[in-house]
């Protein structure tokens, strides 16, 4: 018998506000070893899956605030999994936790929407503080591979872009979502981005929500290519 508590766990994780995770592996002791973890330091593990197919399903039902998410699935590859949960989830945080660090996975990866991305050597107190980050929308990466991403933002921007959400008639930002959108831009995360504006992470997150809204864009990728296209890296 458990007995709830309001205690916080070292990664500051406490059952009031346990965030939902949800864990997908095809390798069942790697799997529960991680759903394990995650459930010891404090985190409400909603569901775990082993194939591509059933992650879908069970992360629809389960509604997940951060995904833990394999690359190498059987039925679905990792990074169709994500795209088609983040598509219809676009608040859902994804963190790809992969044995791979091949720079056309990582690619792969955060194009489909994927928050973060981590290697399986990472140690557990890695993976823990990667999880907390990741919840409150901030981008995480093993060192090495950030570098990598913001230089694929920045390919990206230099291509034709497929629409232009700035035609005219198209919602206006705000001042505070230009602002947001810029530090978005020069790779601040979340937490930096609420201790430069003096806000709060979760109205960060809300602003970021509402530019996505505005823009009809989907996640964070194409709201960094389009503040680079537009210069606003460099503002």
């Amino acid at each position: 018998m458990t007995t709830e508590t309001t205690e916080p766990t070292e990664t500051g994780v406490t059952k009031a506000d346990a965030v939902k995770v949800m864990v997908v592996d095809d390798h069942p002791m790697w799997r529960d070893a991680v759903a394990r973890d995650l459930a010891a330091a404090g985190y409400d593990v909603v569901a775990t899956a082993g194939d591509g197919p059933q992650a879908v399903r069970r992360a629809q039902a389960a509604l997940p605030d951060v995904l833990v998410l394999d690359l190498n699935l059987p039925g679905l590859p990792g990074a169709a999994v994500c795209k088609q949960l983040v598509a219809d989830r676009p608040e859902l945080r994804v963190l790809v936790l992969s044995a791979s660090g091949e720079h056309a996975d990582v690619l792969e990866a955060v194009k489909s929407g994927a928050t973060g991305y981590l290697l399986k050597s990472a140690g557990a107190e890695e993976l823990l503080d990667a999880v907390r980050r990741t919840a409150v929308g901030d981008p995480v990466f093993t060192p090495g591979l950030a570098g990598l991403v913001l230089g694929e933002y920045r390919r990206l921007a230099a291509d034709p872009a497929p629409a232009a959400p700035d035609e005219p008639g198209a919602p206006r930002l705000t001042d505070r979502e230009t602002e947001v959108l810029r530090l978005v831009a020069k790779g601040l995360s979340y937490k930096q981005i609420a201790e430069r504006l003096v806000i709060s992470h979760r109205t960060v997150q809300n602003h970021v929500q509402n530019t996505l809204g505005k823009l009809q864009l989907h996640n964070r990728v194409e709201l960094v290519r389009y503040a680079i296209e537009r210069g606003l890296d460099d503002a």
